[in-house]
């Protein structure tokens, strides 16, 4: 019994003394730390790795995390300038310096935090509209973490970033943003359809303006250029009458061979025969008729020439006749027409002169 009561006395003492070796080492992970009070008093933090403290006397505290932490709140209701109620959603990254002031300093330093970001957040966007903000969350960040570094610094945290994660609107305001987005798209779309449209006009006016210039100029260029062809022609005919200087027979002649074409017409019923056509013809019956004033070289021509004066002489005849069959056609068509006839000079007759000898002068 003794044996056994000392052996329970020494398993207790071997129990104990390894209990309180085990509470005497403390080993911190890196990056991390944890305060030790001595006596209830602070009296150091331990770093990573091996540490030992005294049993019974000093008071290790739960680790502190010293990398940068990511919080995300839960959405504030925050009233606007305009007095609208939107939710905004923050995200806050922070980082503990120093684990005393963290644990002594402020009881819970991620409820200080939370709360400090939503008074700060309705004091900035208190003072903004709901259009600028939603379009100003780099300035609501910025004057958020201005803010919460100045007031955590002496709690040993650094407030890195401060991120909006959402605003949302009430759902009113919603569908009325929505209206407004796609009146705004439909007024773009008008607008550029109308610049468009004009555009095209634009463009299809200077392409006709310029086609109707283009045959402007080429119709000018051509009725020029017809005008030119026309003046040089009459020009040509002018200078060649000019230089061959014809007499009034020629054109009485000429006037003849071109009234029979005045009734080729096929919509002509009847034909009106002027009254300068005896004058023309008793012209061209005088021009064949008449002895022509002989020069010294047809006096000395050869006694041939009598076929062309028999040739002149049938020709005399043919304009004879052909006088008289105008002047009876133009009877028969006044009579025909039941109006009276033009009266036509009838051309004098002369005999055809006779043949001179070939001895004679012509």
């Amino acid at each position: 019994m003794e044996i056994s009561a000392f052996l329970i006395a020494g398993l207790l003492i071997a129990a104990f003394a390894v209990f309180t070796v085990i509470r005497a080492v403390r080993i911190v992970p890196q990056a991390r730390a944890r305060n030790v009070e001595r006596l209830g008093r602070y009296h150091r933090t331990l770093k990573p790795g091996l540490n030992v403290v005294i049993p019974y006397i000093d008071r290790v505290y739960p680790v502190i995390d010293l990398r940068e932490q990511v919080v995300s709140f839960k959405p504030q209701p925050v009233i606007t300038e305009d007095n609208l109620v939107v939710e905004i959603d923050t995200v806050l990254y922070f980082q503990v310096t120093d684990p005393r002031a963290a644990a002594y300093e402020i009881a819970s330093f991620l409820q200080a935090v939370e709360q400090l970001t939503v008074t700060t957040l309705r004091n900035v966007v208190g003072s903004m509209d709901l259009e600028k903000t939603l379009t100003s969350r780099d300035t609501i960040n910025n004057q958020l973490r201005g803010v919460l570094d100045d007031a955590t610094g002496k709690w040993g945290l650094r407030v890195n970033r401060v991120e909006i994660k959402a605003i949302d609107p009430p759902q009113s305001i919603k569908d009325a943003m929505e209206k407004q987005m796609r009146a705004e798209r439909d007024k773009r779309a008008v607008i550029l359809g109308a610049e468009g449209q004009r555009q095209s006009q634009i463009l299809t006016a200077e392409g006709e303006k310029q086609a109707a210039v283009l045959r402007a100029e080429g119709n000018r260029t051509a009725e020029i250029l017809k005008a030119e062809g026309q003046a040089l022609a009459i020009d040509e005919v002018f200078q060649a009458v000019h230089r061959n200087d014809p007499d009034p027979k020629l054109l009485a002649y000429q006037y003849l061979q071109v009234l029979p074409q005045l009734a080729q017409g096929p919509g002509n019923t009847f034909w009106v025969i002027p009254g300068e056509v005896t004058t023309a013809l008793q012209s061209v019956t005088r021009a064949f008729s008449e002895v022509l004033p002989q020069s010294a070289a047809t006096r000395q021509a050869s006694a041939s020439d009598d076929l062309a004066i028999r040739a002149a002489n049938d020709a005399a005849k043919a304009a004879e006749a052909a006088a008289e069959a105008l002047a009876d056609a133009a009877e028969a068509d006044g009579a025909t027409a039941g109006s009276p006839p033009l009266p036509l000079e009838k051309a004098e007759r002369h005999p055809p002169p006779e043949t001179p000898p070939a001895d004679q002068p012509r």
